[in-house]
């Protein structure tokens, strides 16, 4: 009886560890290379805007492979793995329409760092660009920022969406889709990204205090709005 129990103990354990480590379970290479920093636009440099809000920005990541965005990296995300929503990152936002960037100047995050987060935001051109342009408005170090994204990232239970063969869904679907997966989460919390008729990402908006809330920038497509979502590889 105590073998059966030790055993049933253990998988519930390595169940449990699988739930909370899912963010790790990814192809990465052994060795990576940070991205070089960023020279911001000088448009872009507000780091006197105070923080109203924020937000979690999901990229549906098949998509960002099939247009071949500048911010994938194309064999860590397109070839060597086949992920559903990455985290593309964590925003501060402002009261109004101009939100808190590049704050500050920041070297290029140590490779340790990367590869850390790579199976998170999988491309080392995007971490770095998240740090410098989001990052260095509330936090210390890349390595604060990214805990951070990561442990809201691992309070949501993510879907992964499944289009169908006709490989389209409404907006209102795809919202179903996180707000039958998180309680607390509303509608009007959700903003889905379209573009050209194609999903691109899911925002998930939080107040001051990182609590579920309505998106202060509108909700994106509405629910009735039919919209292409390139299936997984």
């Amino acid at each position: 009886m105590k073998t059966a129990l030790a055993a049933a103990a253990a998988l519930l354990a390595l169940a449990s560890g699988a739930q909370a480590s899912s963010l790790k379970a990814c192809a990465a290479p052994p060795v990576v290379t940070p991205a070089q920093s960023e020279i911001p636009p000088a448009d872009e440099v507000h780091p006197d805007v105070p923080i109203a809000a924020y937000l979690l920005a999901l990229y549906w990541s098949p998509e960002a492979c099939r247009a071949g965005i500048p911010e994938s990296d194309k064999k860590i995300q397109c070839q060597a793995n086949s992920f559903g929503f990455t985290v593309h990152g964590l925003w501060p936002n402002g009261p109004d329409k101009v939100h808190p960037r590049y704050c500050k100047a920041s070297p290029p995050m140590s490779p340790a760092t990367v590869k850390a987060n790579l199976c998170m935001t999988p491309s080392p051109w995007l971490l770095q660009h998240e740090w410098q342009a989001h990052g260095t408005c509330n936090w210390a170090s890349p390595e604060a920022y990214f805990k951070k994204a990561r442990k809201i990232r691992e309070k949501l239970d993510v879907p992964d969406l499944d289009p169908g063969a006709d490989q389209v869904m409404t907006a209102g679907e795809i919202r179903k889709a996180f707000l039958e997966r998180n309680r607390g989460v509303r509608p009007e919390g959700l903003n889905v990204r379209v573009k050209d008729g194609r999903l691109t990402e899911v925002w998930v908006c939080m107040d001051i205090k990182y609590r579920w809330a309505a998106c202060r920038g509108g909700n994106g497509a509405p629910d009735p709005a039919v919209v292409k979502v390139t299936p997984k590889g």
